[in-house]
C-alpha cells in the first residue's frame, strides 16, 4: 500500500488549490458590487495599468509621444526626443530617461518609465479606488488559477510515481490509476468550471476595474484614425495594436516585464 500516502498527498494538493480558487472566487463575487460603480471612465494611463501593469503604461507613453511626433522611435530600437517639454509626469520621466543627449535605447527608457514614481502613484490611486489589486497579495482569481494549473501536473506526477515504482501491491495497478484519476479529475473539473464561470481577469484589475476595462475595450474598437481610439487600443491591447511597422519594430527591442 505504498501508493496510499502518494494518493493522500495528491488529494491534499488538489484540495488546497481548489479551496484557494473557491475563496478567490467568493472574494471576487463579494467585491463585484463595490468600487467604481458611479465613477467616471478610465483615463488612458489607468486603462493601460489595469490591462498590462507598469510596462503597459510605459509603452502607452512612448507610443503617444511618437504619434504626436514629439518622440521618434527608430526601428533599431532607439528613442529620440523631439519636444523636450513633457505634458505630464510620465512624459517627463520618458524625456529624462533619454539622457542629456535626448537619445537612448528604448529598453532602459521603458524600464525607467515603468518604475517611475508617477506609475507607483497611479497604482496606489487605483488600489485605493478599488479598481486594482496589489501585486503579490496572492488573493486574486488569476493567481488561484495559476496554482490550480500547477496542481494538475503535480497530481499526474504523483500518479506516475505510484504506478511506475517496482513495488509489489495487492491492488491491481489499473485500480490504483483509477484512484489517482479522482483528484486529477477534480483539478481538471475546477479549471473547466473556472473557464466558463469566472472572468478571465487581468492580474492587475479588480472586478470593478474589469467592468470599466470592458467599456475601454469597446471604445478601442472604434476608428483607429481617431487619436483617442487608437491610444485606447494600445492601452488595452498593448503594442500589438500599433499599426506603424517602424514603431512595432522599435518595440521588438524590449526587456522583460517590469514589476511595480
Amino acid at each position: 500500500m505504498f501508493w496510499v500516502p502518494l494518493l493522500l498527498l495528491a488529494w491534499a494538493i488538489a484540495g488546497v488549490a481548489g479551496l484557494r480558487l473557491c475563496r478567490a472566487a467568493v472574494r471576487e463575487a463579494a467585491a463585484a458590487g463595490d468600487g467604481a460603480g458611479g465613477r467616471r471612465g478610465l483615463t488612458l494611463y489607468e486603462a493601460a495599468f489595469l490591462s498590462g501593469g507598469p510596462a503597459r503604461v510605459a509603452d502607452l507613453t512612448l507610443v503617444a509621444m511618437a504619434r504626436q511626433r514629439r518622440l521618434l522611435l527608430a526601428h533599431t530600437g532607439w528613442a529620440t526626443v523631439v519636444d523636450p517639454r513633457g505634458r505630464d509626469d510620465m512624459e517627463r520621466t520618458v524625456i529624462g530617461a533619454n539622457g542629456p543627449e535626448g537619445q537612448s535605447p528604448i529598453a532602459p527608457v521603458r524600464k525607467a518609465a515603468a518604475t517611475a514614481e508617477a506609475v507607483r502613484a497611479l497604482a496606489e490611486r487605483l488600489v485605493r479606488a478599488g479598481l486594482a489589486v496589489r501585486e503579490g497579495d496572492g488573493r486574486t482569481v488569476a493567481q488561484a488559477l495559476r496554482r490550480m494549473r500547477l496542481a494538475v501536473p503535480a497530481v499526474a506526477g504523483l500518479a506516475a510515481v505510484a504506478l511506475l515504482m517496482p513495488v509489489p501491491s495487492p491492488m491491481p495497478r489499473p485500480l490504483v490509476a483509477l484512484w489517482f484519476a479522482l483528484p486529477l479529475a477534480f483539478t481538471l473539473g475546477c479549471l473547466a468550471i473556472a473557464r466558463f464561470e469566472l472572468s478571465p481577469a487581468s492580474p492587475w484589475a479588480s472586478p470593478a476595474g474589469q467592468r470599466l476595462l470592458a467599456s475601454a475595450r469597446r471604445a478601442a474598437a472604434g476608428d483607429t484614425d481617431d487619436d483617442r481610439a487608437y491610444l485606447t487600443s494600445v492601452a488595452v491591447r498593448g503594442v500589438h495594436a500599433v499599426g506603424e511597422p517602424q514603431v512595432r519594430a522599435a518595440f521588438a527591442h524590449r526587456e522583460p516585464r517590469v514589476e511595480w
